[in-house]
């Protein structure tokens, strides 16, 4: 694991930033003597700045006396206002492959053959939950499905970069679960051919929708994006049990090609897609009291019960 961690957590009044060293939280305006830093925000919008003084405080934490104990320290979404949440769809060779069986179709070739380029959909940015936290099953819905992703949050304004500096842009990586109202994926009595036919409001952006956490791990401490494990799990039960290197489009691809059509700011967050395992391939789906836990290698476990 990494020699520190980024969190946002719940202070007196709002939340504020923190740097989390071992079992022990230091709120970062203070042990860095600048203001800004009190909001994730305020931290990554100086991330070309702040990377070095981050360093220096965690190495001297062993001699510091005011941080908090991470246990007992109530967490939040570690980004808990991003700019945006751009969540990459269709991207995991074993996805593609599960949910073509499930529709009955033939696999589609890989998109890079056909010269496509990464597709993403958004996700409203109220919609995050915090680790930890419990997240209401909407009542409209009774086919709620499980998606674990790695997440990157942006630290440097990004516009027209090109594959091979994108991920220069990149602060650090947590873990979503891009949860997912199955049975409100189409909208009925739509023409099947109609642009219209697609609810993704319904589907990815209730209340809750977005677990988010429990940190940021440095992109300094997690080498290559592409060669990470990923696992999900209800009632430690394994549903998915991949690997980011399955990813479609890397994420690098992804960033420059969102950065073609939007200046991705420091905070906006890039859930990087979902590998195989999802419920709806296998008709199951979330119900109250079910525990789901997403462990990324290098990052950490997030953890919510439904309800």
């Amino acid at each position: 694991m990494s020699q520190y961690k980024l969190v946002s957590y719940q202070g007196p009044q709002d939340a504020r930033a923190g740097l989390v060293v071992g079992e022990t939280v230091f709120d970062l305006a203070t042990a860095t003597g600048r203001p800004s830093y009190a909001t994730m925000l305020g931290l990554l919008r100086d991330w070309s700045s702040a990377r070095a003084l981050l360093r220096d405080v965690a190495m001297s934490a062993a001699k510091r006396t005011d941080g908090r104990p991470l246990r007992g320290t109530t967490l939040l979404p570690p980004v808990p206002t991003p700019a945006g949440i751009f969540c990459a769809g269709a991207n995991f060779s074993d996805h593609m492959m599960e949910m073509a069986q499930v529709q009955n179709l033939a696999p589609e070739p890989d998109p890079h053959s056909l010269g496509l380029n990464p597709w993403h959909f958004i996700k409203a940015t109220h919609c995050l939950a915090a680790p930890d936290s419990t997240v209401k099953l909407p009542a409209y819905s009774k086919m709620v499905d499980w998606e674990a992703e790695l997440t990157a949050v942006i630290g440097r304004p990004a516009r027209n970069v090109a594959i091979a500096n994108a991920l220069d842009h990149v602060a650090g990586y947590t873990i979503a679960n891009d949860l997912s109202a199955r049975d409100f994926t189409k909208r009925p009595h739509i023409a099947d051919g109609s642009p219209f036919k697609y609810d993704w409001l319904g589907q990815k952006c209730f209340d809750g929708a977005c677990p988010l956490g429990p940190w940021i791990v440095p992109a300094d401490d997690v080498p290559d994006p592409q060669n990470v494990a990923i696992k999900l799990t209800v009632n430690d039960v394994i549903k998915q049990d991949s690997h980011t290197s399955k990813m479609i489009f890397t994420l690098a691809e992804q960033i420059a090609h969102l950065s073609t059509r939007v200046t991705l700011q420091p905070g906006d967050l890039i859930l990087t897609g979902t590998p195989a395992g999802v419920g709806l391939a296998r008709k199951e789906f979330l119900k109250p009291g079910d525990v789901v836990k997403i462990a990324i290698e290098g990052i950490g476990t997030l953890t919510n019960t439904c309800a």
